[in-house]
């Protein structure tokens, strides 16, 4: 039964933690009207920075303006987001509209707890102007289910005056190239093998890896949802990091320099070149103004253009009581007027091709590799089974860049383990 298969979702701990932050919560799964006879629709979300909740504000109520019959109730689940929603689906206590993260889509859309979408969806809403990849990852055997609302590509930083002084010209084209770059760029003035500045900064976690594993025929999964990563294949597009790493000592992670990202580390100058997200160009204005920097598409990866998509969806609860009013909501939010104003001061990217000509994005010199590699990504989804997946790897992998066993070992040790923690979950 789906209500089970949810349950075990959930697990006895989260179940408890979940109902604890209930409280501030409404008692039903939305629904009804309220006293001026508007149809009320609950939307919740995560928390975000005060000027991406402005921008939220405002889009609200320019729907509520065109919708005079329809009141939203937005809410903020600051902590354990998913645990709290879940429980919600659980207890018939649920928004009827609330963000989604395409990590966890699999795994929610295999519960039924989802409203399939396109019964919904009018010629006006114009679906084909979505990035295929990025509507994609909402979609499962046909069916869509849920709308991405914005999203992220990864996309090369690099300090215009490093490459300048160190003669060299243009962001590297090729991930070769890329390690020669980190090689020149390397300073490591006292010659102990500790850099004051490495050539590239890295991120030892799979969902900066993954994207890699592709041109080179390998993949995180098979198609029994297992682990698949310990592939020659996949081993074989890690390697060029672990020896950058390693042997050559022209890449270091953020904690080998006293920093927490990559973002911090690149804004610090204790990294030439970093591979990062859209959400590091505000970071890097607002707390390093003097920084001299830009961005690229990523280099290919074995002749192939690659990259990591991380987006966020708008989805329906399937026990909602105003499914109609939640639709209206979803569909302006993610269309073109909505999505405009969301996304308008470039915290976050539009999933539409269209709102991100209208705004520019597609020719800004800081965001226009983001948006080019929206049409290649790979979405940051890897079946149901991703969250036990990616903790072994994340767990083994460190160890094969310390040098505590090799790369074939680590990965080896981490798909078994993963695999096993899977067969005895189902």
């Amino acid at each position: 039964m789906k209500i089970n298969k949810m349950l075990a979702a959930v697990g006895v701990s989260s179940m408890l933690l979940g109902t604890a932050l209930v409280g501030c919560s409404s008692e039903s799964s939305g629904g009804g009207e309220n006293e001026d006879g508007k149809t009320v629709v609950e939307l919740a979300g995560w928390g975000s920075t005060p000027e991406e909740e402005k921008l939220l504000k405002e889009t609200i109520a320019s729907f509520e303006e065109k919708h005079p019959d329809i009141e939203v109730k937005h809410e903020v689940i600051a902590d354990q987001y998913m645990d709290v929603t879940k429980t919600r689906l659980v207890g018939g206590e649920a928004a009827d509209v609330f963000y989604l993260d395409a990590l966890e889509a699999p795994s929610l859309i295999d519960t039924g707890v989802l409203e399939p979408l396109d019964d919904y969806v009018s010629e006006d809403f114009d679906i084909e102007d979505f990035e295929e990849p990025l509507l994609n990852a909402f979609k499962v055997d046909g069916t869509q289910y849920g709308f991405p609302k914005d999203f992220s590509t990864l996309s090369l930083f690099y300090n215009e005056t490093a490459l300048e002084e160190a003669g060299l010209e243009g962001p590297p084209e090729t991930w070769e190239e890329l390690g020669e770059y980190a090689e020149k760029l390397t300073v490591d003035e006292d010659g102990d093998g500790q850099p004051e500045r490495f050539g590239l900064g890295l991120s030892k976690e799979l969902a900066r890896q993954f994207y890699k594993f592709q041109p080179y025929g390998g993949q995180v999964v098979d198609d029994n949802g297992k682990a698949a990563f310990a592939s020659e294949e996949a081993i074989a597009s890690l390697k060029p990091v672990i020896e950058m790493y390693q042997e050559d000592q022209s890449a270091g992670l953020p904690s080998d320099v006293g920093t927490d990202w990559g973002g911090d580390m690149f804004g610090q100058g204790k990294a030439a070149m970093v591979i990062e997200g859209n959400w590091t160009i505000p970071f890097l204005e607002d707390n390093f103004s003097d920084l001299n920097f830009t961005t690229a598409e990523l280099p290919t990866i074995n002749g192939e253009k690659a990259t990591a998509a991380f987006t966020v969806a708008y989805v329906m609860n399937k026990q909602s009581e105003v499914k109609e009013a939640s639709w209206e909501l979803i569909s302006y939010l993610t269309g073109k007027e909505g999505m405009e104003t969301w996304t308008s001061k470039g915290f976050a990217l539009p999933t539409r091709k269209s709102v991100a000509e209208k705004l520019g994005y597609d020719e800004d010199p800081l965001r226009q590799s983001f948006v080019e590699g929206a049409s290649y990504a790979q979405p940051w989804q890897a079946g149901k089974n991703l969250p036990t997946i990616m903790t072994n790897f994340d767990n083994q992998f460190i160890s094969a860049l310390l040098g505590e066993q090799t790369l074939e070992e680590a990965m080896q040790k981490a798909q078994d383990t993963a695999n096993k923690e899977i067969e005895s979950s189902n």
